[in-house]
């Protein structure tokens, strides 16, 4: 068994997204990106689907150019190729769920361009 938290040794950046491996198991990667208000992820896609918890805060996703209003507690997910970027209106947890052939250092290398 692997044990994680979303809330356990929280950081966050002041001037991009801090994101952090929380597990990686023989199935998926799980991520979590603290993002501060105003903090962005500009606009990105990966080849692989994924899934995105807010755990925190609000968050405005957009896809294809169109934009929704993410709230606590609310997941979506993603087929792979699909173009999405992230805002914070507040300070945010969103817990990113990535294929196991995805990699953790793309998210960050998306993180890097804020």
């Amino acid at each position: 068994m692997k044990t994680a938290s979303l809330l356990k040794n929280l950081e966050y950046n002041d001037t991009k997204p801090a994101v952090h491996v929380l597990m990686d198991t023989d199935s998926s990667k799980e991520i979590r990106i603290a993002m501060k208000k105003g903090q962005v992820m500009k606009e990105h896609k990966t080849p692989y689907p994924i899934v995105v918890e807010l755990f925190e805060g609000i968050i405005t996703f957009g896809v294809n150019g169109e934009v929704h209003k993410i709230e606590k507690g609310d997941m979506l997910s993603l087929e792979g190729n699909i173009p999405h970027d992230l805002k914070a209106e507040a300070d945010s947890i969103v817990r990113l769920s990535l294929s196991k052939s995805d990699s953790a250092e793309r998210v960050k290398g998306v993180a890097d361009q804020a």
